[in-house]
């Protein structure tokens, strides 16, 4: 039996040891691509068995010419850099990882919340610069007794939830997808979404990058939102509208922002760049050494799951998978 190939099409790691210890067990071979662009990547990943994802563009047109991939593994947990209706039309079965950063995640927007109301950036660049000037960086609010607006109820704002709590914030959120009983039991209101704009002090943006989250932020939502609200984004850039915020930061429709992630990475020439009242921090709010190799064992966990034969913990499109079942011997007989 010819041994199974596992293809890389990009990596942020500092390796891929913890990968290749999991793979190993079925003993699979890895093959990183020189570089993250298509040509490069189709040249590990034509006759691959399986491939794994960080960031690059899986199009359709690389995915309809790998010949035996049966797996794409995403090291993440947005799949919006991979052609999904292309994979499950050839039968391969997309994974993520939704559960490898949520203490990360949740800390990093809990962190720019708390920088962002108290003014921290601010008052060590002047500081820094030779200002001991407490005027300067006032007004400063209280946080006991504000309001935070999670928009998207997933994993990740279900552990911001008790985190701002121990704040003394009351937390409402809007997610048309979760049921009623998730909220309750977290202690967590939810409202509509132009309630939560309405009453929301802080508005923390936790939802996927999908086609009706696409510039969700603009214009006419800041017009909603409350005054001299702060807008805090851990989850995708094109959420928000860019040109928007920075218009609604000029006419003090908000008070400031605090994002972890922009529209374009790295972002260039951005009308949000030199703002005092706003934090941009490098997309970081994923990691720590630890999680990093919780993203590498389980992306590649999946692969050796796929590659057995046995279903996957986390399919984006598990109609490939009902597809398969229907298609194996035997199926359907009584």
């Amino acid at each position: 039996m010819a041994q199974l190939q596992v293809a890389v099409s990009d990596s942020v790691f500092p390796n891929l040891d913890p990968a290749r210890a999991v793979l190993s067990k079925i003993g699979a071979e890895l093959h990183l691509a020189a570089e993250p662009n298509a040509d490069a990547i189709m040249r590990v990943a034509k006759d691959a068995d399986a491939l794994l994802a960080t960031y690059a563009k899986i199009t359709a047109e690389m995915i309809r010419q790998m010949t035996r991939c049966r797996i794409i593994s995403r090291f993440g947990i947005g799949v919006d850099n991979v052609d999904i209706p292309a994979a499950t039309e050839r039968g391969i079965v997309v994974t993520k990882v939704p559960d490898y950063c949520i203490d990360e995640v949740s800390d990093h927007t809990m962190a720019l919340l708390l920088a962002a109301v108290r003014k921290i950036p601010l008052a060590n660049s002047m500081v820094h610069a030779g200002r001991w000037e407490m005027p300067a960086v006032v007004p400063i609010h209280r946080l006991r007794g504000t309001v935070l607006g999670l928009v998207g109820f997933g994993r990740i704002p279900q552990l911001v939830a008790p985190k701002a709590k121990s704040f003394g914030m009351r937390v409402v959120s809007y997610d048309p997808y979760i049921p009623k009983d998730i909220f309750e039991r977290a202690g967590v209101q939810g409202v509509e979404f132009a309630e939560l704009l309405k009453i929301s002090d802080y508005v923390s943006i936790h939802s996927p990058l999908l086609t009706e989250t696409q510039s969700l932020f603009n214009a006419d939502v800041f017009r909603q939102m409350k005054p001299g609200a702060y807008l805090i984004n851990t989850a995708r850039g094109p959420i928000v509208d860019e040109a928007a915020l920075a218009k609604a930061l000029d006419a003090g429709q908000l008070a400031g922002a605090a994002l972890d992630v922009m529209p374009k990475e790295p972002p260039s020439g951005s009308p949000l760049f030199g703002r005092p009242n706003v934090i941009i921090t490098p997309h970081t709010s994923f990691y720590s050494e630890e999680s990093l190799v919780d993203l590498q064992t389980k992306a590649a966990e999946e692969v050796v799951r796929v590659l057995k034969g046995e279903a996957p913990r986390n399919p984006v499109n598990p109609e490939v998978l009902k597809m398969k079942s229907e298609q194996a011997p035997g199926a359907g007989r009584a």
